[in-house]
């Protein structure tokens, strides 16, 4: 028997009807469920104007629409603070509780906090769910009580823990009939919300748990081979669900489920980066101070010079170390890295040009379409050295090496930084050492049009060990 005539389902990050967790105790536990997604003016207030991550949003948002409504249903949309929108809608249509699902981000567990707090004035329940994740929170935790700092033995655990239950589905098919029967509204336009159009359709991005489902078909017959192509950015390599991860497009307990039952050393390297995942988020749930200051107090304080011009460099791609320009190039271009060479950008900028972590951290977030705060966080802290489980703070990536290693041919080079395009292999990853009648023959002058390095990547090394000592 229901507990409630009528029930708000509020999405945020979960962003599909398959497998969504609060979705489903929503229509299990009322007769009549009224989907809401707010697009929070507290949030899209600090954005760009142009920003692919609120037009994949909108996008999604509009194909989940068109699938409420072919239901006989419909998807609220709404322009608002959502700690202010939440209650209100609740109290005007007569809702007994809000369901959702949990988020672990700091400023996003203090509005909940308040929204759960106005919403009980009213006498409205609030119910939240866990749905990002597979395992969260204080779920998996030491032998002694405490959460993981280390990510082997956080693996371990979490791999001794799992078993079908934490990867079953909700069957929310079941239940749809409990979607209340709605007019259809028009939504909000992205001119409207404050944005202009991007680059998001000419990327060939397609949002929405169709696209999702087009990416996983895709990565079906790549994963048993991932192990062995995912650190080489020239090959299609890696699934490039990280966008949907992000945005609840597709459920994380059945991409898990898929690559823990395939049990393939491809298939279980994958699995590798969504326990990554859980442990950044369990990290940042534990210790929220992460945001603004280093995991470890000792680093808290390290003086980067922070030199400005070399930060625009970085940012821009033309440093002079083509490895690290292309990566910040695609970056730009596209909203996406690939994940080694977020690890060499990173490093790059905090250990060759002396930069603080955060400055790097900040841009990314700008940036990044599949930005998550707690991955985010947790990989920069790791490349910087002041984050649990880090790199060695003496172990300092070599770009040109990096470069050579895993871009041997230069293919994903040549792509994104095209001035380089007509130089050899042996010469493409450290430009700077070419002779002089190569660098003509390849039409490449050096400080005219492509930079020479900014650093020199072995003095830096040195520089960054001592500044770490100190």
């Amino acid at each position: 028997m229901p507990r409630y005539r009528t029930a708000l389902i509020w999405l945020r990050r979960d962003l599909r009807l398959d497998d969504q967790a609060a979705l489903y105790h929503a229509l299990k536990q009322a007769e009549r469920v009224i989907p809401v997604f707010v697009f929070d003016t507290a949030i899209l207030a600090a954005l760009p104007r142009q920003d692919r991550r609120v037009e994949f949003i909108r996008e999604t948002i509009a194909a989940l629409k068109a699938q409420l409504q072919a239901l006989g249903s419909d998807l609220l949309v709404r322009h608002a603070s959502a700690q202010d929108e939440i209650p209100r809608l609740a109290s005007k249509l007569h809702a007994q509780a809000v369901f959702t699902n949990h988020d672990y981000e700091p400023a996003a567990i203090a509005r909940d906090q308040a929204v759960r707090k106005a919403l009980s004035v009213a006498d409205i329940a609030f119910h939240s769910s866990k749905d990002q994740v597979i395992f969260e929170r204080d779920e998996v935790l030491t032998q002694a009580g405490q959460f993981f700092t280390v990510f082997t033995p956080y693996k371990n655990a979490w791999l001794k823990k799992l078993s079908p239950f934490y990867l079953q589905s909700y069957p929310v098919e079941r239940y749809l009939h409990n979607l209340a029967p709605l007019q259809p509204e028009a939504m909000p336009s992205l001119a409207s919300l404050g944005f202009a159009s991007s680059n998001l359709r000419q990327l060939g991005i397609v949002p929405g748990d169709m696209g999702a489902s087009h990416l996983c078909e895709d990565f079906h017959d790549r994963m048993d081979r991932y192990h062995e192509a995912r650190d080489f950015p020239a090959l299609k390599g890696v699934s490039y669900l990280s966008v949907h991860l992000r945005f609840g497009t597709v459920s994380v307990r059945r991409l898990a489920a898929h690559a823990y039952q395939r049990d393939t050393a491809g298939s279980l390297s994958w699995l590798n980066e969504l326990i990554w995942r859980d442990f950044y988020h369990q990290v940042l749930w534990h210790r929220p101070d992460v945001v603004d200051h280093a995991f470890k107090p000792g680093y808290d304080g390290l003086p980067f010079p922070n030199d400005p011009a070399l930060f625009s460099a970085w940012c821009e791609g033309r440093t002079g170390y083509p490895l690290v320009d292309a990566a910040m190039r695609q970056l730009n271009h596209s909203g996406f890295m690939h994940n080694r060479l977020r690890m060499v950008a990173a490093s790059f900028l905090v250990k060759d040009l002396l930069i603080d972590w955060r400055w790097g951290e900040r841009y990314f977030a700008e940036q990044l379409i599949d930005f998550d705060l707690a991955a985010n966080n947790g990989g920069w802290q790791w490349a910087a050295s002041t984050g649990c489980d880090a790199q060695p703070y003496f172990r300092i990536f070599n770009p040109v090496s990096q470069s050579r290693k895993f871009d041997p041919q230069g293919k994903f080079i040549r792509r994104y930084v095209p001035e380089l395009a007509g130089l050899a292999d042996a010469d493409l990853h450290a430009p700077w050492l070419a002779q002089p009648i190569v660098l003509r023959a390849a039409g490449v002058e050096l400080g005219r049009n492509y930079p020479r390095p900014v650093v020199d990547h072995a003095e830096q090394r040195l520089r960054a060990l001592a500044l770490f000592k100190r």
